[in-house]
């Protein structure tokens, strides 16, 4: 239970009779998910011998979540809009190693779009069927 305790952010109410039965408290938050499709090609530079190292392309699906506990003035986490800017219309039919500062893998993409997103904590690449890469804040 301690880890459920630290994870959630429980408090246990200390003057039930039965110290099985607790009260939780969980903070209220808001996530917002906004999915993009992207056409976009890259090639790899790998230690080993790959296709991948040749030109190509994929249409990504890019699931980004967002959080807060408070809304903006707006009423919102962040404008789906605003993370359409700052995600597709930079990567949308780019060659992503000539717009990217890195090795463009799916994993390198999804801890950049996360680092790119206001309130971001969590992205999924998919950069084709059965191949996807999340990227996690702690």
């Amino acid at each position: 239970m301690g880890d459920f305790v630290k994870r959630f952010k429980v408090k246990l109410n200390q003057e039930s009779a039965n110290p099985c039965i607790f009260a939780a408290k969980i903070e209220p938050m808001y996530t917002v998910i906004k999915r993009l499709e992207i056409s976009a090609a890259h090639h790899l530079c790998l230690s080993y011998p790959s296709k991948c190292t040749n030109l190509h392309g994929h249409n990504w699906i890019v699931t980004i979540y967002c959080r807060a506990k408070e809304l903006n003035e707006d009423g919102m986490v962040t404008d789906f809009s605003h993370i359409k800017q700052l995600v597709k219309d930079r990567l949308d039919h780019k060659n992503l190693n000539e717009v990217l500062p890195f090795n463009p893998t799916a994993e390198n993409i999804a801890r950049w779009v996360c680092e790119q997103v206001p309130h971001c904590f969590k992205v999924e690449v998919q950069e084709s069927e059965g191949n996807t890469a999340i990227y996690e804040k702690d």
